[in-house]
């Protein structure tokens, strides 16, 4: 277990605490995608949840608010920890939830949970097995995985096109068929999953470009206004013709064999 006081200079790059800074959801999932999954869940008040690579929260804040789970999130960015615990606050669940600012790469709880989650940062663990892996020594018996992971939703023609969308290769990510299948190989059952619709990918996206926009007008002379500039003059653009027609996005519920 990671102790907070141990992670105080921890940070993601500071582009992301730019451009996603008015973000409530960090993936492209929308709310309505959110209270789906945790619906679908069947999720009963007490449960507990850990949730690594928590972002702002908004998760586990609503599915407190819903659902009464309580959880542990842990993310690297304590801007988006800090909206986290503003969050729980909000919606009146901050004695059901914790945010923790730290690395959530090899992280356990303390006590096994009923649901253990990484919903788009499978980084932490090397990739989908490492996360899966990872995710399962905090699990009780019975209890529920859920992996955010993008898929192809068409394979690129060319690895330029996969360079596109933000991959390095289009080895990156398997067509969903293959992914599910992934999970079986790994011995897990696939026992439910939300995806992402192109007005989510919108959301998540475009919301980016006026954040970046009103972040250029306050600060001109930050030594980061040009990356940004150029971001947002590429972006629409490159995020139309790529990302949008090519990548999906879902979160899988998976439980061992």
């Amino acid at each position: 277990m990671l102790p907070e006081t141990k992670s105080s200079t921890k940070d993601i790059p500071r582009i992301f605490n730019i451009t996603e800074s008015a973000h409530r959801i960090h993936n492209p999932i929308t709310p309505e995608k959110l209270a789906t999954l945790g619906a679908a869940l069947r999720l009963e008040a007490g449960a507990r949840v850990l949730d690594l690579g928590s972002g702002s929260g908004e998760m586990l804040c609503t599915w407190a608010r819903d659902h009464g789970v309580i959880g542990i999130g842990i993310d690297l960015s304590p801007l988006f920890t800090a909206q986290a615990k503003r969050r729980a606050v909000e919606l009146g669940v901050a004695d059901q939830v914790t945010f923790i600012h730290g690395d959530a790469a090899g992280y356990v709880s303390d006590e096994q949970v009923d649901v253990a989650a990484c919903v788009g940062a499978t980084w932490i663990g090397g990739g989908v097995a490492g996360t899966i892996e990872l995710l399962a020594r905090s699990l009780r018996t019975g209890g529920i995985i859920l992996i955010g992971e993008p898929y192809w939703r068409q394979l690129p023609p060319t690895e330029a096109v996969a360079k596109g969308c933000l991959a390095n290769a289009i080895a990156d990510f398997l067509p969903l068929p293959a992914l599910l299948a992934s999970f079986g190989h790994l011995g897990y059952d696939v026992v439910e999953m939300v995806l992402a619709d192109q007005d989510g990918w919108d959301r998540y996206e475009a919301a980016k470009w006026l954040t970046m926009r009103r972040w250029l007008e306050g600060n001109p002379g930050d030594e980061l206004a040009k990356d940004v500039r150029a971001q947002l003059t590429s972006e629409p653009v490159r995020y139309a013709a790529y990302t949008r027609e090519y990548l999906g996005w879902g979160v899988f519920a998976l439980m061992p064999r």
